[in-house]
C-alpha cells in the first residue's frame, strides 16, 4: 500500500520481527506508548512477541513507513480468534486493527491522522473487510477521538484481561463518511 496524504508518502509493508525489532522495541518502550503496555520489555520480549504474531495465523503486523522511514506500526486480527474471542458476537469481514505512531522529536501537523487513514485504506482495500473493530484502553481519549474522526463509532466499553477497553466499529461506509466521500 502506497498513499500520499498531504504529510508525505505513507506505505506499508510486511514486518520483520527481527530486522525490525530494535526500532520497534524503541517504540514500544518510550513513555508516549505506555498503552502499549510494553513499557518494560527487553529487546528479545519484542522479538518473540513479534514472531509469535508473525507465526499466528489470524493476527499479523506490518511496518509503516514515511518516505521510506520507519514511522509507525500496524498489526491486524481476526477477531473471532485473537483479542475479542467471547467479548462480542463477530461478523463476517470483522478485522480487528492495533497501531502505533513512533515517538519523535520532530512532530509533523496531522500526521497521526494520515496514519489511521492509511491504515484504514490498506484495511478495506481487501473487499472481504466490511468492519473494523478496535479495543483501546477507555482512559486513551485521544485515540478515542481519533478513532471517531475517522467514523469508528464506540459500542460499549468491555474488560479484557490486561484492560478495561472501549470496543468500536467502522464500516466501510462510516470511513468513506468521515473523509467527505459520497457512499
Amino acid at each position: 500500500m502506497t498513499g500520499s496524504t498531504g504529510v508525505g508518502r505513507l506505505t506499508v509493508r510486511p514486518l520483520d520481527p527481527l530486522k525490525d525489532a530494535e526500532v520497534l522495541h524503541s517504540w514500544v518502550t518510550h513513555p508516549k506508548a505506555a498503552y502499549w503496555m510494553m513499557q518494560d520489555a527487553k529487546l528479545q520480549d519484542v522479538e518473540r512477541e513479534y514472531m509469535r504474531i508473525a507465526a499466528h495465523e489470524h493476527h499479523d503486523a506490518y511496518l509503516g513507513l514515511h518516505e521510506g522511514r520507519p514511522a509507525f506500526l500496524m498489526e491486524t486480527y481476526d477477531p473471532r480468534y485473537v483479542e475479542l474471542v467471547g467479548l462480542y458476537e463477530p461478523q463476517p469481514g470483522d478485522v480487528g486493527m492495533h497501531f502505533l505512531v513512533a515517538p519523535t522529536d520532530r512532530p509533523i501537523h496531522g500526521f497521526t491522522r494520515a496514519v489511521i487513514t492509511t491504515v484504514m485504506e490498506e484495511l478495506f482495500a481487501d473487499p472481504r473487510t466490511r468492519r473494523v473493530v478496535v479495543e483501546p484502553d477507555v482512559g486513551n481519549k485521544a485515540v478515542h477521538a481519533l478513532n471517531e474522526a475517522v467514523g469508528f463509532v464506540a459500542e460499549r466499553e468491555i474488560d479484557k484481561p490486561e484492560k478495561r477497553a472501549l470496543l468500536s466499529f467502522c464500516t466501510r461506509e462510516q470511513f468513506l463518511a468521515a473523509r467527505g466521500v459520497a457512499v
